[in-house]
């Protein structure tokens, strides 16, 4: 096989596997407003399994170019009966209390299998039947033998049962098409500006939560109060009076020698703080910058939000550091001035909360702001910063940094 054929095979592989997934979490959504007692679980061997109460949906998703067909020799058509017929002889799958569902994108030929087999008035289990059995006879696949076999090792009841349970949905929906559908699910949860992002944040969770669930044997499904507690988590941080804290930045952390050259890191050093008070201070600043850039490429922040945000912090410090400045007097010693500016920095790294949103309480937002401003000496601890800074930064870089 060629280099291109292996790439084009593994793009379409990994479509495929997307498709299913996405395809998983839309038929989860689907089920809000109903009974919670549901579950939705992607198998290995490509089922889609929505479990209710009194009934079991179980899918086989197939997503394909455009212009492919679901001929009565199709590999799909077989695999798929393949894995059905495998699941009711090892008594997995009671086809008498399942509904069997074969969603594709291919076309659907008129007077085939899959046709007789879809939903409506034209719906002929028994002309289906005879249509499997004549393409069985005629194959000559190695690649269908299998399938084939596992098929006619069905007793006549099973295969009768099997197939009276099967709805082919042709022409299906593309991955394309799903996505607008959980965009639009999104959409009316936190309205179009934000329902993206919602969207990106679900996806990502809810693909991780498959993963664990292939990845351990017995494991159990998802259950559907843990997607419905999930979504209405995400879509209380897209509110007006939150914003979404991520898990992956909300984890993220640094060392002190990694930032020993910014300027809020030479600002801890002039109050002599200790190094891991410096390595808190290094992850703060981390998480918030990368938080809040996160916030501004997704375009959930308010016009001026962050800099109204930054003017009450700045507030808030030049209050409590004109106290300081009287309370020590012009004349005191450097003992003095740096245990009254350990006391102020202490304030900020545990006492002071100042919350972007009334809801977005996480102290890594506030604490990292208040050193995103340290950084561009817009505050400061000890009370001469700026000339101790101006004498430390200027011989090493000539200007003074700036939070690039």
């Amino acid at each position: 096989m060629s280099g291109s054929s292996s790439v084009f095979d593994a793009s379409a592989s990994a479509i495929g596997y997307l498709y299913q997934l996405r395809y998983a979490l839309l038929a989860g959504l689907n089920e809000f407003g109903t009974d919670a007692s549901w579950s939705v679980s992607v198998e290995v061997v490509d089922d889609v399994e929505i479990v209710a109460v009194g009934e079991s949906r179980r899918w086989q998703l197939k997503h394909r170019a455009s212009g492919t067909r679901l001929t009565d020799g199709s590999t799909d058509l077989w695999k798929t009966l393949r894995i059905w017929s495998e699941a009711i002889r090892d008594g997995s799958l009671d086809p008498a209390r399942t509904r069997l569902l074969l969603l594709t994108t291919s076309d659907v030929p008129v007077d085939s299998v899959a046709d007789y087999l879809q939903a409506g008035p034209g719906r002929d289990v028994e002309r289906a039947r005879e249509l499997l059995e004549a393409a069985a006879d005629k194959s000559t696949s190695d690649a269908k033998k299998k399938s084939i076999g596992a098929y006619r090792s069905l007793g006549d009841g099973q295969r009768q049962a099997m197939l009276a349970s099967i709805t082919v949905l042709g022409d299906g929906p593309s991955i394309e098409d799903v996505h607008r559908d959980l965009l639009q699910v999104c959409h009316f949860a936190v309205g179009r500006p934000a329902a993206e992002s919602l969207l990106n944040r679900l996806e990502g969770w809810f693909i991780q939560r498959c993963i664990e669930t292939m990845r351990v044997e017995g494991a159990l499904p998802i259950q559907g109060s843990e997607i419905d507690e999930k979504f209405s988590e995400l879509r209380d941080q897209f509110r007006p009076y939150n914003l979404p804290i991520d898990n992956d930045i909300a984890e993220m952390t640094a060392t002190r020698d990694e930032y020993g050259d910014r300027t809020f890191v030479r600002q801890l050093d002039l109050i002599g703080v200790g190094n891991r008070r410096i390595e808190l201070a290094v992850r703060d600043y981390l998480r918030a910058s990368t938080q809040r850039s996160r916030w501004s490429r997704e375009n959930l922040l308010l016009p001026g939000e962050i800099g109204n945000y930054e003017r009450r912090l700045r507030e808030e410090w030049e209050t409590h550091f004109a106290v300081m400045q009287d309370d020590i007097g012009e004349e005191a010693a450097e003992e003095k001035k740096t245990a009254a500016a350990r006391r102020i920095y202490g304030w900020v790294e545990t006492e002071f909360r100042r919350n972007i949103r009334a809801e977005c309480h996480d102290p890594f937002i506030c604490k990292g702001s208040f050193h995103i401003l340290a950084d561009d000496q817009r505050v400061g601890w000890h009370p001469d910063f700026e000339a101790r800074l101006l004498a430390i930064l200027e011989p090493v870089g000539g200007a003074v940094n700036a939070n690039a």
